[in-house]
């Protein structure tokens, strides 16, 4: 079993929702990524997505394209995402650390790299948002041969077919692209997501996890009654951008906690 399916095997055991927190590695600060994600993990996150900056992300919206933007600045690339996961991996052996982004980085090093260098360094699966999951068996089967685990994109739009697809490659969890749009984009209809999830399950025995617009506890909460897990990311980063480098991980343990405080309410 996963790290993460572990995670979520445990969660399940007592009756709780799991919480996926989303930072961009180096944003706000080349040294701010590995305390932002202890202090998410003080907080309640049971599941870390760490997004790799990239220079031209699809999904994301002007929030985390921000951020992509601040840690390229600062230099940052996949090499640096790696050694930030080794750096907490020396003090954290338990929370499972998704790596998500865009095919370009992956595909300059080379998949095997790529997928060497996460076994090694800890991380527990991946999520990129340009891999179409028709198109990406080989990849997907070469993850699982490393005990690492393909997170998949589902979307409103995506056929059955594509739900199908995902449900034959995919590990870990399926992500429930809740808006049709990017990150932050709107907010959430939370008896549409219900509807959505109940086709998805016909095909889909993965735990799903829902994201893109989940601002608050009570969104988080009502989500949470159809959802195996609450995905949050834009939110996250602007708690960032307001508290700055110095006051950002007392923010973003401040924050988590009062969603982890409403999902367990």
């Amino acid at each position: 079993m996963s790290k993460i399916a572990a995670t979520f095997s445990a969660l399940k055991a007592q009756n709780k929702t799991a919480l996926v927190t989303f930072i961009t590695a180096g944003d706000p600060g080349r040294e701010s990524t590995v305390p932002l994600m202890h202090a998410l993990v003080a907080g309640g996150a049971d599941i870390i997505e760490l997004g790799v900056p990239f220079s031209d992300p699809m999904a994301e919206g002007p929030v985390i394209q921000r951020a992509c933007e601040r840690a390229l600045a600062n230099g940052v690339g996949i090499q640096d995402v790696f050694n930030y996961v080794a750096e907490f991996r020396k003090t954290n052996q338990r929370t499972p650390v998704v790596l998500m982004g865009y095919a370009n980085p992956i595909e300059r090093i080379g998949a095997a790299e790529f997928i060497a260098r996460s076994k090694a360094v800890g991380a527990d699966g991946a999520i990129v948002v340009d891999y179409p999951p028709e198109e990406c068996e080989e990849f997907a089967a070469a993850m699982r041969g490393a005990e690492l685990d393909l997170i998949f994109l589902l979307a409103p739009t995506s056929t059955e077919q594509r739900i199908e697809q995902v449900a034959k490659v995919g590990g870990g969890f399926s992500y429930y692209v809740s808006l049709k749009g990017v990150t932050g984009a709107g907010n959430i209809d939370v008896a549409d997501v219900a509807q959505r999830l109940k086709a998805i399950r016909k095909h889909v025995k993965l735990p799903v996890g829902v994201g893109f617009g989940i601002r608050d506890g009570a969104t988080a909460r009502a989500v949470a009654e159809v959802a195996d897990a609450v995905v949050i990311g834009s939110r996250i980063i602007q708690e960032i951008e307001t508290a700055g480098k110095d006051n950002a991980a007392a923010a973003v343990q401040a924050f988590t906690t009062a969603i982890r405080t409403a999902l367990d309410a």
